[in-house]
């Protein structure tokens, strides 16, 4: 029984900070851009995005098709950095201990 109670503390632990680190990813912001930054794109930690900014240079038009792709290109960018800062605090926050595969925490 003192096995069950111990693991059950670390359990609750192991919650409360999984938490802690949600509520800081939402106040976490991460910029993307592409077009040698002529389109940038601000997501929060969850993967919400919370600015857009584009050179005015490319309100043309006829580079539309363009445009569109490099806002595509500067979510992606956005996107692969916060998914790498989530691994890395899971990282820490497991002790290295490897998840089963599929189980993405926190999400």
């Amino acid at each position: 029984m003192k096995n069950l109670a111990g693991l059950m503390k670390q359990a609750t632990q192991m919650q409360q900070k999984m938490q802690e680190m949600q509520a800081s990813l939402e106040t976490l912001e991460v910029e993307g851009s592409a077009g040698a930054g002529l389109v940038t794109c601000t997501l929060n930690g969850k993967g919400d995005m919370r600015r857009l900014r584009i050179d005015p240079k490319l309100a043309d038009p006829a580079e539309t098709e363009m445009l569109q792709d490099l806002v595509v290109a500067a979510h992606a960018d956005a996107k692969r950095k916060i998914e790498q800062i989530t691994a890395d605090e899971m990282q820490q926050m497991t002790g290295g201990m490897n998840l089963p595969a599929g189980m993405k925490l926190p999400f």
